[in-house]
């Protein structure tokens, strides 16, 4: 009766330890985010969905922004459609986790590389390119009387939990030896919502998202963006680390926004460019950056013609960058460190060779 009751329990047992050797097996260095993405056909990007210029959901539920097209490029270069994406809105905190544990695959919501999101012994994140260099600002009441930081010693101040955000004003004041009162919130909503309630007397977060919450105010003119600028925040999707396939696949597809701008492709003039490479030998550089002749795609187990999908898709970067931060849009932002590098700013691409 004792060894009956104990068979079960030890084939019970038998198949837990196969089940999980079996997950070991899906998680080893032979696999790669990048070949499930692929055999899903359908890339889970994180984004906040909060943030106008960069992830917003709009009333007939699509998200629009710089983020969203970074991975509406993603998607094209690794499944050949930019529709196939399921979009997971995630507040600050709740970012890393849910790369982490898998729930999303990619994540590109406004966030700063830093070593220690960077570092195995931190967060374990892999970074691509930077995607727009922000830097962290102070909004405050236009009839406030406050004109620099130095004005709002004692004062309270409105802050996103759980991100860099928090942890630069607390230096930027120590620095200062101003006493404040931090009034913290878990989403940009939240913060704005404290602001505009008058539960602090400032509120703060990278300028470039200070700029979209003060677009939806009734009176964007009556707030003012201070010049102080308490940190640089370089914004860079992101994947787990260790994944280098998933990792290389991401930071090239950036790099083809950037060097498409450089070579002047655009969206209306990519199936011209291509045609003439294609029957133009001698143009040896460009026609292996569209693949026509291939090897480049292969080696970031990607098609050849991966950049001609992403392009098809987002535009080049200045595209993306107007359509959603530039003159006209809803949130301005003057493009600055985001210009190419010729033009005096940060943006520059590797060789495609």
């Amino acid at each position: 009766m004792i060894r009956s009751l104990h068979a079960p329990l030890i084939s019970a047992l038998g198949l837990l330890a196969a089940l999980l050797n079996g997950c070991a097996t899906l998680g080893s260095g032979d696999s790669s985010r990048l070949d499930l993405v692929k055999q899903r056909g359908e890339l889970i990007c994180g984004v906040s969905g909060k943030i106008p210029g960069f992830s917003f959901l709009k009333g007939d539920g699509k998200y629009e922004g710089l983020d969203v097209d970074i991975c509406r490029a993603m998607a094209a270069a690794f499944i050949g459609d930019p529709n196939k994406i399921q979009f997971r809105p995630l507040t600050a905190p709740e970012r890393f986790t849910a790369l982490r544990s898998g729930e999303i695959d990619l994540l590109s919501r406004n966030t700063t590389h830093t070593l220690s999101r960077d570092a195995v012994g931190g967060n374990g994140l892999s970074f691509a390119p930077v995607v727009f260099h922000d830097g962290q600002g102070l909004m405050v009441k236009k009839d406030s009387g406050i004109s620099s930081i130095n004005d709002l010693g004692g004062k309270a101040i409105c802050v996103g939990s759980g991100t860099t955000t928090e942890q630069n004003l607390n230096d930027a004041f120590e620095s200062l030896k101003l006493p404040y009162t931090p009034i913290k919130y878990q989403d940009l909503n939240q913060v704005v919502g404290g602001y505009t309630q008058g539960r602090c007397v400032a509120m703060t977060s990278d300028r470039s998202q200070l700029a979209a919450a003060r677009s939806g105010f009734a009176d964007p003119e009556e707030h003012v963006i201070l010049d102080d600028r308490l940190s640089k925040e370089p914004l860079a999707p992101a994947v787990v680390g260790g994944d280098q396939p998933m990792a290389d696949a991401m930071s090239w597809v950036v790099y083809v926004l950037i060097e498409a701008e450089e070579r002047g492709i655009t969206q209306d003039n990519l199936d011209e460019v291509v045609k003439q490479a294609t029957a133009d030998p001698s143009q040896a550089a460009l026609r292996r950056f569209l693949g026509i002749d291939g090897g480049l795609g292969s080696k970031l187990e990607l098609p050849d013609d991966f950049v001609v999908q992403v392009i098809r898709a987002t535009g080049n970067y200045g595209e993306i960058y107007d359509r959603h931060l530039g003159a006209g849009s809803k949130v301005e932002i003057p493009r600055g460190a985001n210009r190419l590098s010729r033009d005096g700013g940060l943006m520059i691409a590797p060789p495609f060779t």
